[in-house]
């Protein structure tokens, strides 16, 4: 099944007219997720026609406003919606304190109910995992505590040849699932069919990873190694190096230099300082390191 990612804002600290806070929806193998929720995002979630009730689990990197300040409307708005599913929040500890107080203040009431996960682990940690996928935290550098997430498909079932299993009346159907898990067939006269020559292999498993804000650091190479699309802050080039550094954040030459080390598939650059105008200046910064970089187009669903 298609995994897409929707980039529905990608710009560092203040909206503009024609572009939004960090936000971003990814539907991975039927399940949907939110990653971090900027000002305004659940405007952007109507432009991208997305279904309010497909978000019940949203990620939060850290408590920056650009990251975060969008959560309370969307819970608000999802309550004047009738939602009645729990929502999954996962984010830095201290979330569930921001909002609560938000709510209690405003005397804002859910017909539902807000589930935290509250973060604080400085190790990478499994925090979300089904029988399709999972979810692990990816530490970061940042002026405040911050995660990037690493989204994974497990590794899919093997594929029936079933110009094999047809030889072989003594294979039924209820025997499939197990040839699927890779298991062998044994006959009746005790010959051992391999599994290899009964199945293929299966589809590639298809993997993510959200990195942004942080310093650059090479400590997260391990856990975003060959991922298939990396998408890394830049918010600034390397010229302004010392200040990327002083506001805990990375350049584009930096951000390749992280997917070329970490072998990704592509690179998509975001949270760009509204300093640049053209925003090509960090594509051709990062392409001379890593080739296969992109800019992100907002409210356009992305193929991985």
């Amino acid at each position: 099944m298609s995994t897409f990612l929707t980039i529905l804002g990608f710009n560092s600290a203040i909206p503009t007219v024609n572009s939004a806070p960090t936000a971003q929806f990814l539907e991975m193998d039927e399940r949907s997720f939110l990653i971090d929720c900027g000002e305004g995002t659940q405007v952007q979630l109507r432009k991208a026609k997305v279904r309010f009730s497909k978000v019940n689990h949203i990620f939060i990197s850290h408590l920056h406003g650009d990251h975060c300040f969008g959560l309370p409307g969307l819970i608000a708005s999802f309550r004047l919606l009738g939602r009645e599913t729990p929502l999954h929040v996962y984010g830095p500890l201290g979330i569930k304190e921001m909002l609560e107080t938000i709510f209690r203040l405003s005397e804002t009431h859910r017909g539902f109910e807000v589930v935290y996960h509250e973060l604080q682990s400085k190790e990478s940690e499994k925090i979300y995992e089904d029988n399709r996928l999972e979810v692990f935290t990816i530490p970061l550098k940042h002026r405040i505590y911050c995660n990037g997430y690493l989204f994974r498909e497990k590794p899919k079932e093997r594929h029936l040849n079933m110009a094999e299993v047809s030889k072989y009346p003594e294979i039924e159907t209820c025997d499939y699932q197990n040839l699927k898990n890779g298991k062998d067939f044994i006959l009746s006269d005790g010959y051992v069919l391999k599994n290899e020559i009964l199945t293929k292999e299966p589809s590639k498993s298809v993997s993510y990873a959200f990195c942004s804000d942080t310093r650059y650091t090479e400590q997260i190479l391990p856990l975003i190694n060959e991922v298939d699309v990396l998408y890394h802050e830049s918010t600034f080039l390397h010229d302004l190096k010392e200040m990327a550094d002083y506001t805990g954040h990375t350049t584009a030459l930096e951000a390749a230099r992280i997917a070329r080390k970490a072998n990704v598939g592509r690179l998509i650059l975001g949270h760009f300082s509204n300093r640049y105008h053209d925003l090509n200046v960090f594509l051709n910064e990062a392409r001379e390191v890593f080739p296969n970089t992109e800019l992100p187009k907002a409210l356009q669903p992305v193929q991985i």
